[in-house]
Parts: structure tokens; C-alpha cells; sequence
């Protein structure tokens, strides 16, 4: 698996049993915008608090930079994601 890097705000993830590498990247985000029709980082904050488990599979899939294992679970996925974006703050 390629080095995390950890100035882009890259972490790595244990999810359903695999490394993964995540990142929220420019890229990312406006994929988020488009998939959950809103506009500009507040709307987007707003809409990520009421993820349900398919919007949740989706941000993981922006995120990721590594295939995605099958058997993911609810509670590793949320704290992965979590991790994504605290990473993003520095």
C-alpha cells in the first residue's frame, strides 16, 4: 500500500477488515455537492450531519483512495469519515 501522506490531510482507515487510504480532497467535496444537491461548505456541513447508510457508502467511495472491501461496517465507516475530516483541519 502507497505511504499515507499526512500533509494532504491523507489517514489511513481500518474498514471491513483493509487499509484504506482516505482523503477529502477538492474533488471530493464538489462530488459530495453534486451528489446531495447543495452548494458552498455550510450547506454541505448541514447535509453530512443526516447521512443515512447508502449517503454514507457514497462519501466513503469520494474519500477513498484505495478500493473500497466488502463488509463495512456502520461504526468503523462513521469514524473513518470522521478522521477524513478532522485530517482536512489539520
Amino acid at each position: 500500500m502507497p505511504l499515507c501522506n499526512s500533509a494532504r490531510g491523507e489517514v489511513r482507515a481500518l474498514l471491513g477488515g483493509a487499509e484504506v487510504r482516505l482523503c477529502v480532497t477538492l474533488g471530493a467535496l464538489a462530488a459530495l455537492e453534486g451528489h446531495f444537491g447543495v452548494s458552498g461548505f455550510d450547506a454541505l456541513g448541514e447535509r453530512l450531519k443526516t447521512l443515512g447508510a447508502a449517503d454514507l457508502m457514497f462519501v466513503l467511495r469520494a474519500l477513498a483512495m484505495d478500493d473500497l472491501p466488502d463488509g463495512i461496517g456502520f461504526a468503523e465507516a462513521i469514524r473513518a469519515v470522521v478522521r477524513a475530516f478532522e485530517a482536512m483541519n489539520g
